[in-house]
């Protein structure tokens, strides 16, 4: 599956919903996923670290949804542009 099929996926199941939430409220889902995955980054189980994983990206996906973000286009910086030294 495509970066971009994934965030249509996303946003065919939860956008609605995600877009009466907002972007204050969805960041915080986010970071709260991405503490639970750092808590599973320190621990040995593989299929723990996998979910959430995904539950990063999903969520990720969910912001760059209501906030009119294709990720796929935007991830270009790294792929087509080129990426020269370090910020």
């Amino acid at each position: 599956m495509e970066l971009r099929d994934f965030q249509k996926l996303i946003d065919a199941k939860y956008g609605k919903r995600d877009r009466q939430r907002g972007t204050p409220a969805t960041y915080m889902w986010f970071i709260e996923e991405v503490g639970e995955l750092a808590t599973a980054l320190h621990g040995s189980d593989q299929a723990e670290k996998e979910g959430e994983f995904a539950d990063v990206l999903a969520w990720l996906c969910t912001l760059a949804n209501i906030n009119g973000v294709d990720l796929e286009e935007a991830c270009k910086k790294y792929t087509e542009r080129g990426v020269e030294g370090f910020k």
